[in-house]
């Protein structure tokens, strides 16, 4: 029988262990390696080529979303199964889009973390109920009624790196330690900063750290 070799990516080592346990009691499950942030998750990843990789959303470095462009890019044979906190219809749109198989809640994964991770590997979508009913509530509310009622406008786009810098400013750091941690200017920290305000139409960073919440770049 061939062995199923699976890799996480999670920045709590106490999660890590926990998914190792619970997937390792599997005949025929192995997990072949742990990563701790996004950078980490891309380059085992693609060095270990697995046949799963269990992906968080909010990581250091590189964000879930990210990884999963990179490796759709890079490796796509790599099924994704993402185990996260968030619930935000914007997030499970791109990260499935971004070609995750499945998206798992950590609140659900006790009763479907095995469910999920089987059927990711028979290539079958998978999504916990609560995710199915936002993402199925979000499709109704952008649907026109008959009598032509307003679309509302789609999500604000961001980049890979708007995405890094207001993931940082969101969590506390000053625009010169955003700088350092991303290895560019404070004055280019401060220009994406005053781009993101004004394409969010956002006017303080209190709010800034509402949307990034809101949008699962960050953890409340």
């Amino acid at each position: 029988m061939n062995r199923i070799r699976i890799l996480i990516a999670d920045d709590h080592e106490m999660v890590r262990r926990g998914l190792r346990a619970t997937l390792e009691e599997r005949a025929g499950w192995e997990v072949v390696g742990e990563a701790g942030d996004g950078d980490e998750a891309v380059k085992l990843a693609l060095k270990l080529r697995p046949d799963l990789l269990v992906l968080d959303v909010n990581m250091p470095k590189q964000n879930g979303l990210e990884v999963a462009r990179v490796l759709q890019e890079r490796a796509p044979k790599i099924r994704i199964l993402v185990l996260t906190v968030h619930d935000s219809a914007q997030i499970v749109r791109e990260i499935l889009q971004a070609g995750a198989k499945g998206y798992l809640l950590k609140s659900e994964a006790g009763n479907d973390l095995i469910t999920a991770v089987e059927a990711v590997l028979q290539d079958q979508p998978f999504l916990t109920p609560s995710v199915t009913s936002i993402v199925l509530d979000t499709f109704l509310k952008s649907t026109p009624a008959p009598a032509a009622a307003p679309v509302p406008p789609p999500a604000v786009p961001l980049s890979a790196r708007e995405r890094e810098v207001i993931q940082l400013l969101a969590q506390g750091h000053s625009n010169k330690e955003v700088a350092r941690l991303l290895g560019i200017s404070v004055k280019t920290v401060e220009t994406h900063r005053t781009n993101l305000m004004r394409k969010l139409e956002l006017h303080s960073i209190t709010q800034l750290v509402r949307y990034a919440i809101r949008n699962g770049l960050v953890e409340p």
